[in-house]
């Protein structure tokens, strides 16, 4: 049987990855994405939720 927390975070882990991806991808400022890269393996949790309010769009 698969633990709840080993889902939640395996769920994560596919939303930091995807969030980095479009944030290398956006036509953000090359120090902006570093930042925005560095929060998102920093605090994955707080990050994501930043990133979906005020990451770069595009």
């Amino acid at each position: 049987m698969v633990e709840v927390s080993g889902f939640f975070s395996l769920l994560l882990l596919i939303l930091v990855v995807y969030a980095i991806v479009k944030t290398v991808q956006s036509d953000a400022g090359t120090m902006g994405k570093v930042i925005w890269v560095v929060l998102l393996l920093m605090l994955p949790v707080l990050g994501f939720i930043l990133w979906l309010l005020f990451g770069p769009k595009g």
